[in-house]
């Protein structure tokens, strides 16, 4: 397993990427729609969580207990100084070094760095943290493939497996595919894919 290089990139350009994030937030409708599913107080696990900002420190405000992994030292840093109320773990999410179970699960600009084949993986792992009923939240890419992409400068690679082996990867590990939007335009265009774990 590889990071690409990522971890390198990502703690290089920790302050000018949390400048960035801490501004936009074109995620937030998607983040509306499942902090509107889940019960007050609920635990929610940030997979990718960089400097916590936008998306933890929204659902921190909102009164949810977040738990933030990435692999990224200098972007937890950031994280720890500006939200103490979080929970920050340094970890690698192919490892999910998480405890308990979780309301949702967010990641956000970060499952599509894991190759399909890593994907596939963890899906049935993260589907195992969900309470019933619980919500995993990713962005991909809107058919299967390769590409690289930049932040601040540096190659961060990407991977997505196509919409078809999401639905059904998801399937069977007893998620349900509720949304998949390819090339959001409301999110810069990022294909966002949202699914639901039976209520058993």
């Amino acid at each position: 397993m590889t990071d690409h290089g990522h971890r390198a990139t990502y703690d290089r350009a920790a302050a000018e990427w949390h400048a960035t994030r801490a501004a936009t937030y074109p995620e937030r409708p998607w983040i509306d729609l499942v902090a509107g599913q889940i019960p007050a107080g609920a635990r929610v696990l940030d997979l990718g969580c960089g400097s916590g900002h936008p998306v933890a420190a929204d659902l921190l405000t909102r009164g949810f207990a977040v738990t933030g992994l990435d692999f990224s030292e200098a972007m937890l840093a950031i994280a720890r100084a500006a939200l103490p109320a979080g929970e920050w773990i340094a970890g690698d999410m192919r490892d999910l070094p998480v405890t308990g179970a979780f309301h949702a699960v967010i990641a956000w600009d970060s499952f599509f760095h894991l190759t399909g084949a890593e994907q596939q993986a963890l899906i049935p792992r993260i589907a195992a943290r969900l309470h019933p009923g619980g919500w995993f939240l990713f962005t991909a890419g809107p058919a299967e493939g390769e590409v690289w992409g930049a932040v601040s400068g540096g190659p961060v690679w990407h991977a997505s497996l196509s919409p078809a082996a999401y639905a059904a990867c998801l399937q069977d590990t007893g998620l349900h595919l509720r949304r998949f939007v390819a090339e959001d335009p409301a999110t810069s265009g990022r294909t966002v894919v949202l699914a639901r774990a039976a209520m058993r």
